[in-house]
């Protein structure tokens, strides 16, 4: 019985039509044969002499060539072929006809076992060779499954004509001849040398040695090929999804990992990607739960192709695009399942007419096969990939989709991460900002400036702070602290240390025992957090808080620094005569160890010093270690510079990094200082009748300075507070008129009793001094010193 089929080849030797009957024959689908040239199907590597290409003339042709199955095995065909003419007479195509005896079986006929071995051998579905020895340039002579002897022409590999690869095959049977050790031979058969469709092909020949019964000796090695093509693409996806485990999702950045997945299945599985993502979505925003409505608007996040720079790109980077309900995108997100479409689907074609820029794409291109793949994590759809497939490639298939889904999958948690991560940080950065001083009150003491840069988007929001808190007699409070560990738990205890010091600070406190102070502060802080998240797992392991601080008061009357350290890395100072040096401080512990004492430095400042403080972000990195980073500061705070601002900027573009692990802080403090001709300070006896003369005292100065107009109440407040340091207090006594922005008075005595105010009955004789001194004066307070306490009192300068 004749089994015929048919197809139909251009002049330039493409297939353009094919029948059922060739599937049926040769098991190549009409989606795998049209479009490809018709030698790719040849069992030989061209045709004969004899043969010729007449089918390249106007006149009918038989003759017999040896094809290839789909499955690789080799069929000889009896072809007869004749041209189809156009009206001038030219050839514009060529109808040709294959057809292969197959023996029927008949009852009247007995095989023996001999011709049963040669049936099986002949009729093979895979192609079973052996090589004997003989004459010739390779000295192998070789029998396929077709019974075709002859000199070694590699058959049965179905290799096109790579010396490389048939010389890489001859080895391997020498190998088994010489060993008498079974072997096996891989190729990989590249588009468009694969016999259908543009993948790369793979066949595995089992090679073994023939040995004779007789002699024990190897006469010949036997062969048999199989097409693995099938478990080569199998391998290939399994090492792209392995890959893409190591390679998606390295950052918590939402757009480098929507790229990464962009970048990873071009070109291995499609020819075009674009990841669109919900605008929520690259907010850090909480989307909505579950598939998302069509005709919803996506913004375009990553793309990648073949070609350089993506020209076949419908939508830029960046940009929104809202895909109509019927479009195989809007599809995938309303159904939250995978979309296979392509050229094929009306929607599709639909979609595309609907965009000039799409469809000059997909003309240009040729895409043909798409594939739109939801990215959903926890539940949740985060937007959408869509792979395409142009004019070089198959169209996509079923287990193409699966890789595809699973791809996606792990895109979307690593995407679903990176958003979670965003909106922590920005939720971080918003606390941290609203916690942390964006100006400071005036203050006569120093001029400052500051700068606060957050780590990169890498780490997380660190608990850097600093501050600048106005004391008491012109002076000033200079604070930079760092709370170990990030994330909005750092970021709070920021906060809580930042208010704590501001409070003792207000109390005027030294420096050495504010820290101690704070030093409890932060222990009281890590137990409360322990009985806090006890209960509490999901918040995380908080972990004891550790923090360092440095605290100072500079005085600008005395023009002397004051300083403590809780493990904080000590101020470098410039002097107006150009030197710079770093503060030799008594390092104290970190905050928070608790039972160890804080040492004060003092150190004087010349008017115009420059104090730098900072936190270990600005000094420590990756390529040095901190003297490093103490000398560059020194070298960059030396430069001259115009201004405080300008000082700033230098020194982080001399220490800092690109990229930033840590948060850094920096606070520029230029002191400035308060003359003789601002201050006057008298020393009085405890003698009530002193009183009167301090007063007087008083008058005379304000005529000084030309401030006669707050003489009435200054004499009222030098009157209470002389008499009642007189009474209560100790020597020595003294009085002190500080004239800047405001006129301070302060009494000062040897004693540590602290007064208060109180309300006095109707009868009482007393207890209304501090409360009239209260009445008259913008503020008061008092201060414990060395040798006592002083309290003070301050109102505005009379307006001019």
């Amino acid at each position: 019985m004749d089994t015929a089929a048919t197809a139909t080849i251009s002049p330039r030797g493409v297939v353009t039509g094919w029948s059922e009957g060739a599937r049926r024959l040769l098991g190549y689908s009409a989606s795998e044969i049209v479009g490809r040239r018709a030698a790719d199907l040849l069992a030989t590597v061209g045709l004969s002499d004899a043969t010729g290409y007449a089918l390249a003339s106007t006149q009918e042709w038989s003759g017999t060539a040896a094809l290839r199955h789909q499955d690789g095995h080799r069929l000889d065909l009896s072809l007869h072929s004749s041209p189809s003419l156009d009206r001038n007479g030219e050839t514009e195509a060529y109808l040709v006809t294959a057809t292969t005896d197959v023996p029927q079986p008949t009852n009247d006929h007995e095989a023996d076992d001999g011709e049963v071995v040669e049936w099986a051998f002949d009729q093979s579905s895979i192609a079973l060779s052996a090589f004997t020895k003989g004459s010739g340039s390779h000295g192998w002579h070789v029998t396929t499954s077709a019974q075709h002897t002859g000199q070694y022409t590699n058959e049965g590999v179905d290799t096109d004509e790579d010396d490389e690869g048939d010389e890489a095959f001859r080895r391997h049977i020498d190998q088994v001849a010489e060993q008498a050790t079974p072997m096996r031979y891989e190729r990989h058969i590249e588009a468009p040398s694969a016999p259908s469709s543009f993948r790369e092909h793979a066949r595995v020949t089992e090679m073994w040695p023939v040995l004779d019964p007789v002699t024990g000796r190897v006469c010949g090695v036997g062969t048999a090929t199989f097409d693995s093509s099938e478990q080569h693409w199998a391998r290939q996806r399994l090492a792209l999804l392995n890959e893409a485990g190591a390679c998606i999702g390295t950052t918590l950045d939402v757009t480098r990992t929507a790229q990464e997945l962009a970048d990873l299945v071009v070109p291995r599985l499609a020819d075009f990607i674009s990841v669109d993502l919900l605008d929520s979505v690259t907010r850090g925003d909480e989307p909505v739960a579950g598939p998302v409505d069509a005709g919803v608007e996506l913004r375009r996040i990553a793309h990648a192709s073949g070609s350089e720079d993506t020209p076949e790109a419908a939508v830029d980077l960046g940009e929104a695009d809202t895909y109509p309900p019927y479009s195989p995108p809007a599809r995938c997100l309303a159904t939250g399942r995978a979309v296979l479409s392509g050229a094929n689907d009306p929607d599709f074609v639909r979609w595309i007419g609907q965009s000039e820029a799409r469809s000059a794409s997909v003309r240009g291109r040729g895409f043909h096969s798409i594939m739109a793949v939801p990215l959903r994590a926890r539940g949740i759809t985060l937007g959408m990939a869509l792979f395409a497939r142009d004019r070089s490639s198959d169209a996509f298939a079923e287990d193409d989709l699966v890789l595809a889904e699973e791809l996606a999958g792990r895109a979307a948690v690593g995407v679903d991460n990176a958003r979670r991560y965003t909106r922590e940080r920005t939720n971080a950065l918003t606390l941290q900002r609203s916690l942390l001083p964006r100006e400071f009150p005036e203050q006569a003491a120093v001029e400052v400036a500051f700068r606060y840069l957050p780590a990169g988007s890498g780490a997380g929001v660190g608990g850097d702070w600093f501050d600048v808190v106005p004391l008491s007699g012109t002076r000033v409070a200079l604070v930079v602290g760092d709370v170990v560990g990030h994330g909005l738990h750092a970021s709070a205890t920021m906060g809580r240390l930042r208010t704590a010091v501001r409070t003792l600070a207000d109390v005027d406190l030294p420096p050495d025992e504010l820290l101690t102070h704070l030093d409890d502060l932060v222990t009281h802080l890590s137990t409360d957090d322990d009985t806090l998240t006890a209960d509490l797992p999901d918040l995380g392991d908080f972990g004891e808080i550790g923090a360092t601080c440095l605290y100072a008061v500079y005085d600008p009357v005395s023009r002397v620094c004051t300083l403590a350290s809780a493990g904080h890395p000590p101020p470098a100072v410039l002097r107006p005569d150009g030197t710079v040096t770093l503060v030799e401080l008594s390092p104290g512990p970190l905050l928070g160890v608790g039972g160890l004492p804080f040492e004060s430095t003092e150190i004087d400042l010349p008017e115009g010093s420059l104090l730098a403080f900072y936190t270990d972000g600005l000094i420590e990195a990756r390529d040095h270690d901190v003297g490093a980073g103490l000398d560059r500061l020194c070298k960059a705070l030396a430069s001259p510079v115009p201004s405080l601002d300008v000082t700033c900027d230098a020194i982080l573009k001399a220490l800092l990094p690109d990229s930033r692990d840590d948060d850094v802080a920096l606070l520029l403090a230029r002191t400035r200082a308060l003359h003789a001709d601002q201050v006057a300070a008298w020393a009085l006896p405890s003698d009530p009748a002193i009183v009167a003369a301090a007063r007087a005292q008083t008058s005379r100065q304000l005529a000084t300075w030309g401030l006669e107009e707050a003489a009435f109440i200054t004499e009222l407040v030098v009157s209470e507070l002389v008499t009642n340091a007189i009474r209560y207090g100790a020597v020595p006594i003294g009085l002190r008129l500080i004239r800047d922005r405001a006129l301070i008075c302060e009494v000062s005595d040897a004693s540590n009793t602290a007064p208060h105010l109180r309300r006095a009955r109707i009868f009482d004789e007393g207890g209304r001094g501090l409360h009239m001194v209260a009445q008259l004066t913008q503020g008061w307070g008092t201060r414990q010193t060395a040798t006592g306490k002083t309290i003070w009192a301050e109102q505005p300068l009379p307006v001019s």
